[in-house]
């Protein structure tokens, strides 16, 4: 630095005397800040305190619902209670809360003093005030009930004893559905790996009862895990829907829907699934989306398959040599083999040329025309697209439109038909392989892409579906979705939660006639027969309509029937049953007045039909209560019911939709009374899963449930169900909330503990209600509290909102009783 540099440095750091008034604003200046800094302080200090304070209540909450080590002991009812008898509990009560104790003996006697039955009344008992009925969401005979399953039999055995508690006539009915598809592929898998045959091998008759067998071994492994949840349902009701009452019940269902046109047969397109040589019903199609390319395993083919590509080929212009040309995309190229058109849009420029001509099909040899539609996009890919009515939804419509051949390429258990010899008897996917590698040779491959899809995978057999088209029994939609439509619209019929109204009408404005046949062995086998005469004179129809059809509730009926239509005398009527049986959906539609022994006027259909609500999950709002409201308004002139409450889905701790392959799926057994994680796996190893499902299902056990699970109980399970199922939200289920509410239950147990040894021997209460006027302050308290408890959990159930109930009771319990008037009262007790 220079000299004059620091001369100036020295100048201006000289000390400048201040005045009064600039000492004064700066002392000013000086006591905000310090006033400032000890507001901060302060600010600070409160959240520090208050942090602390939350630190505290999160331990003293660790410190309640911390299990003490003696709550692991499990104590078992020892009495020598006979069966049905009523339970002892003049003994002492055991130190901590065990479920097996608690829960031991209950039942059986619940149930032989007839609890449960709408009939039942004691001595005393006041006039029923009202009706609630409910029947039960059927579930699937093929084996036991998961956590999904918990949750509906938790809500509806809540409000069934939350009715009866206000003097309602109650009736819950149980059942359980035959499970067309699901038990036939169980005990088919049964059959190939105990005696390695298939059902063609032993023949239908004997395949059926090797089914009915199987079901009366297994079958009442879930009405056991229903007793052992403490349902209270009327055993005495229950129903199969295989059971006579109820196979008359499809039977008439059938006849009476055939006869005014409601049902008719029709050869259209179908899901179809190849490995169980059946048409499938859409919710039995897994929707399994992927980003780009994928490879899938498919069953029967040993390399996996490719998917989620989009591969364009050229079709040449017929007469136009080899510079005319139009490209076309598909994800599907070895259906090019059913092509019968190429659609534009009739106001694409670029085709505009086109309109009118045809192009070659290589390996047909033959040409196709070039049609138009409006249906096409002009901005997507070249905006020409191949037709192929016959395995295409979209194609189809327009293969009707412009009246097009449609040709079968595939046969029912997925190889190639005769439509191409180059390509017969291929099956599907190696097929596409050899098509792509033809039209390479042909000179008309032009590129393979990553194209977004949503492949169409079926939930039983893991197959990929195909669209074919099948002669089948549909039941016609559009006036039954219109009614339904409208009871809701009215009032008529309530669902809750309201969101899923705009599914409910969204499904129903567009609803698509239902197909109700089925290729299988088990189940309601369609009570149509095919009409041939003795006289050879006589023409013959076609069985792929229905004009040489009839119905009837049994042969001879439909014998008298064929002959009265067709003006021949019976002895000269040929029958031939159709072998196909209706979707299981069918008998479903008709559960809420069947049980009841409809058609005939029983009783019991008079009394308690309609039903006073249906509670089920949302997935199935469609697939069954749509239909049971199709068929209750058609059959029975009302809606089965006037209130629909919609439960969400039970998923795991990580959001995962339940399933065996994934080791997610839970029996409520195993929460009830705990499980090691060894017998967790040893439940996938006896079950029908494939190996390599097995080896990964057992890895996620292994990380879900390294310890097993404890044992919880029925009560807290049932609580923490009801606890998660908050309107329109899915509930991401942690087994260790579960053992959360285990540890309430203790609380409860520890307070009646006291209860009983502060009352003493002998304690009667009072025989008259109310107040006796020596009430203390905080008697007082607790009686206020106590009915703004009641009041949450009444306005709870009404409002089907369950969490509101749960958290009314466990602060009443917890925070009030508990931790407020057991410690308030115990100096006086003492």
């Amino acid at each position: 630095m220079s000299d004059s540099g620091a001369s100036g440095a020295a100048a201006s750091a000289a000390p400048v005397e201040k005045t009064e008034v600039q000492l004064r604003k700066e002392k000013e200046r000086e006591e905000k800040k310090k006033a400032k800094l000890a507001k901060f302080e302060e600010k600070k200090k409160a959240q520090a305190d208050k942090a602390a304070a939350a630190a505290g209540s999160e331990k003293k909450a660790e410190k309640k619902t911390k299990k003490p080590a003696k709550e692991t002991e499990t104590v078992e009812y020892t009495s020598s209670t006979a069966p049905g008898s009523r339970k002892d509990v003049s003994n002492d009560m055991p130190s901590s809360y065990s479920p097996k104790y608690v829960e031991a003996a209950w039942y059986p006697w619940w149930e032989k003093q007839g609890f449960f039955k709408p009939e039942y009344r004691h001595p005393g008992m006041a006039p029923c005030k009202g009706k609630f009925v409910i029947p039960i969401p059927p579930p699937n005979v093929t084996g036991s009930l998961h956590l999904g399953h918990a949750l509906t039999n938790a809500i509806e055995d809540c409000l069934t004893r939350w009715h009866r508690m206000r003097g309602d006539e109650t009736l819950w009915n149980p059942g359980c559905d035959h499970a067309g598809i699901a038990t036939q592929v169980v005990v088919e898998k049964k059959l190939k790996r105990e005696r390695n045959l298939t059902r063609h091998d032993i023949g239908r008759e004997d395949f059926v009862k090797e089914v009915w067998k199987w079901k009366n071994e297994k079958g009442d492994r879930i009405y056991n895990q229903q007793k052992a949840m403490g349902c209270a349902l009327d055993w005495d009701r229950a129903c199969f829907t295989m059971d006579p009452k109820l196979s008359i019940a499809v039977k008439e269902a059938f006849v009476r829907l055939h006869d005014d046109g409601t049902i008719y047969r029709s050869k259209r397109l179908v899901n179809w699934s190849t490995r169980l040589k059946s048409a499938i019903a859409d919710i039995e199609v897994d929707k399994v989306e992927l980003p780009g390319r994928t490879l899938l395993a498919v069953p029967g083919y040993e390399k996996k398959v490719e998917f989620g590509v989009i591969v364009s080929f050229a079709y040449r212009v017929h007469g136009e040599g080899e510079d005319g040309e139009i490209v076309v995309a598909t994800t599907r190229v070895e259906t090019m083999l059913g092509d019968t058109a190429v659609a534009v849009h009739p106001k694409d420029e670029r085709y505009k040329h086109l309109h009118g001509k045809s192009v070659w099909h290589p390996f047909r040899k033959t040409t196709i025309p070039i049609v138009t539609d409006d249906f096409v996009e002009m901005d997507f890919g070249t905006g020409a697209v191949k037709i192929t009515p016959a395995h295409d939804p979209n194609d189809y419509d327009v293969g009707h439109r412009h009246d097009l051949p449609f040709l079968t390429m595939l046969s029912d258990d997925g190889l190639i038909t005769d439509i191409v010899d180059e390509f017969k008897g291929m099956p599907r996917f190696q097929a596409r392989e050899a098509v792509l590698e033809a039209l390479k040779k042909e000179g008309l491959y032009r590129e393979t892409k990553d194209h977004p899809m949503v492949v169409p995978v079926c939930s039983r057999s893991k197959d990929i579906v195909e669209p074919l088209i099948k002669p089948q029994w549909f039941v016609k939609c559009d006036e039954l979705a219109r009614d339904a439509v409208n009871a809701v619209k009215t009032g008529e019929l309530r669902i809750v939660p309201k969101m899923h109204e705009k599914t409910w009408y969204g499904w129903l404005e567009n609803s698509r006639d239902w197909c109700i046949s089925r290729q299988l062995w088990w189940g309601h086998r369609i009570p149509a027969y095919f009409v041939t005469f003795k006289d050879s004179s006589k023409p013959t129809g076609d069985d792929t309509d229905g004009t040489y059809w009839v119905s009837g509730r049994d042969e001879e009926e439909a014998r008298e029937r064929a002959a009265k239509k067709f003006d021949v005398a019976a002895d000269q009527v040929i029958l031939t049953q159709d072998h196909d049986v209706l979707d299981t959906w069918f008998s479903s539609a008709i559960f809420p007045f069947s049980i009841f022994g409809w058609p005939e006027q029983t009783s019991d259909l008079e009394r308690y039909f309609p039903n006073s609500l249906l509670e089920t999950g949302h997935d199935i709002l469609f697939f069954w209560v749509a239909r049971m409201v199709f068929f209750g308004q058609k059959l029975m002139g009302k809606v089965p019911f006037p209130e629909v409450y919609l439960h969400a889905m039970v998923r795991d701790a990580h959001g995962r939709k339940m399933s065996k392959s994934l080791g997610n799926v839970i029996d409520p057994l195993d929460v009830i009374h705990g499980v090691t994680l060894e017998e967790l796996h040893e439940q996938l190893r006896a079950g029908n899963l494939d190996p390599k499902e097995v080896e990964r299902a057992i890895k996620g056990q292994k990380e879900d449930y390294p310890n097993g699970i404890p044992e919880c109980g029925t009560d807290a399970l049932r609580f923490a169900l009801c606890a998660y199922t908050a309107q329109g939200r899915d509930i991401n289920l942690d087994v260790n909330r579960v053992v959360g509410y285990r540890h309430f239950c203790n609380k409860l147990w520890n307070a009646m503990k006291f209860a009983r040894m502060s009352l003493g021997e002998g304690f009667q209460p009072t025989a008259q209600e109310g107040l006796s006027g020596s009430e203390s302050n905080v008697d007082r308290w607790i009686l206020s509290r106590l009915a703004f408890a009641v009041d949450e959990v009444n306005s709870g159930f009404e409002k089907y909102e369950f969490p509101v109930a749960t958290t009314a009771c466990y602060n009443f319990w917890l925070y009030e009783l508990c931790d407020v008037y057991l410690e308030a009262i115990k100096p006086v007790v003492n």
